[in-house]
C-alpha cells in the first residue's frame, strides 16, 4: 500500500528519538566527579566532626536508650522498650517539661518586643549610638554562671538591689511562685542583646527612601512601622521567634546557677534538660536518661518543622 503526497503532507512528523552521546555522558560523568572531588576536600573536615561529635552520639543515645545502661557503662543489657515506657510514666518527666514550657512561653514573647523596642532606640538615636549598642549587647558577652550568680546577688532577699529598688519584700529564689519569674528577668537581661542585634541588622537594610516617600504622603511614625518596618521585617521576626524557642526549651545553665545547682523551691525551676542530667549523672541511669534525651530531641524536632511548615503556608499565602 503506497502513501500519496496529500496524505504524506498531512501525515503527523515523526518524532525523534531522544539519545544521549558516550562522550556528553563521559563528559557529564567527568565534570561532576572533579566537583566531588574539589568541593569534598572543603567539606571533609566538617563532615567527620559532624559525624564524630553529632551522628556517633545520637546513634549511641539511641542505642543506649534501649538497655539498663550506667554511668561505667559495664554490664549494660538490652531491655527494649522499658525505659520509653517508664519515661511516659514518670511524673517528673512532665513537671520538668512543663517548667520548660512554661518557661518558654514567657520569655519568647518578651524577648520578641523587647530586643524590636531596643533596636528601634538605638538605630533612631542620633548620639552615642555606638554606646547604646554596646549597652544593650554587652550582656549577652557574660557566661551564664556569671549572669546566674550576678542576678542571684540581685534577688537575695536581704541584701539584694531588686528588692531595696522597688520596696518589696519577696523571696524570690525561696518561693515557688516567683523563682522561674527570677529565672525569666535573668535570661531577658542576658540573652535579649542577641535578638537585638539580629533586628538591628535588619534595620539598617530597609531603604531610606521607603520611609521619606511615606513621609510625603503624610504618614506618621506609628503608620510607618506599621506599613513599613512591620512589614519588611516579618522574616527576621519568624527567626527570632524560631531560635528563641528552640533556645527557651533547652533552658539549663541560668536555671540551675540561680537555684545553687539544685530543682529550686519545691522543684519549681527543674527543666527538662536538669532532670535528664539528674538521671543521667546523679542517679547514674544512663539508659533511662538517654532515652528521656530521645524524647526531648523528637519534641524539638517537631517544634522546628512545624515552624518551618507555617512558614511555608504563610509564605504561599502572601503569594
Amino acid at each position: 500500500m503506497t502513501t500519496t503526497s496529500a496524505e504524506a503532507a498531512f501525515a503527523p512528523a515523526a518524532q525523534p528519538v531522544p539519545t544521549t552521546s558516550t562522550g556528553d555522558t563521559e563528559g557529564v560523568r567527568a565534570r561532576a566527579g572533579r566537583m566531588l572531588q574539589h568541593g569534598g576536600w572543603f567539606v571533609a573536615p566538617f563532615l567527620a566532626l559532624f559525624a564524630l561529635f553529632v551522628i556517633w552520639p545520637v546513634l549511641r543515645g539511641v542505642y543506649l536508650s534501649f538497655t539498663d545502661a550506667n554511668v561505667s557503662g559495664d554490664g549494660a543489657s538490652f531491655i527494649g522498650w522499658d525505659n520509653y515506657r517508664e519515661a511516659f510514666h514518670d511524673p517528673l518527666v512532665w513537671d520538668s517539661l512543663g517548667h520548660s514550657a512554661y518557661f518558654t512561653l514567657l520569655v519568647v514573647p518578651c524577648i520578641t518586643v523587647i530586643a524590636f523596642l531596643m533596636a528601634m532606640l538605638a538605630h533612631h538615636i542620633e548620639r552615642a549610638q555606638w554606646l547604646w549598642r554596646l549597652c544593650f549587647f554587652a550582656p549577652f558577652l557574660l557566661p551564664s554562671t556569671v549572669a546566674g550568680n550576678l542576678w542571684q546577688w540581685l534577688f537575695n532577699p536581704g541584701t539584694g538591689m531588686v528588692n531595696h529598688v522597688l520596696g518589696i519584700d519577696t523571696p524570690w529564689l525561696t518561693d515557688k511562685s516567683t523563682a522561674m519569674l527570677a529565672v525569666v528577668i535573668t535570661t531577658l537581661w542576658w540573652t535579649v542583646g542577641f535578638s537585638f542585634l539580629l533586628y538591628l541588622a535588619a534595620l539598617q537594610g530597609i531603604p531610606d527612601h521607603l520611609y521619606e516617600a511615606a513621609k510625603l504622603d503624610g504618614a506618621n511614625a506609628w503608620h510607618r512601622m506599621m506599613h513599613i518596618t512591620l512589614p519588611l521585617m516579618r522574616h527576621i521576626t519568624g527567626l527570632v521567634i524560631a531560635l528563641q524557642i528552640l533556645a527557651s526549651l533547652q533552658v539549663f545553665d541560668q536555671a540551675v546557677v540561680i537555684a545553687d545547682f539544685g530543682p529550686g523551691p519545691e522543684e519549681s525551676t527543674r527543666t527538662f534538660v536538669q532532670y535528664t542530667l539528674e538521671q543521667g549523672f546523679t542517679s547514674y541511669r544512663v539508659g533511662y536518661a538517654s532515652a528521656i534525651s530521645i524524647i526531648f530531641f523528637v519534641i524539638i524536632a517537631a517544634v522546628a518543622l512545624g515552624r518551618m511548615w507555617l512558614l511555608g503556608k504563610r509564605e504561599e499565602g502572601v503569594r
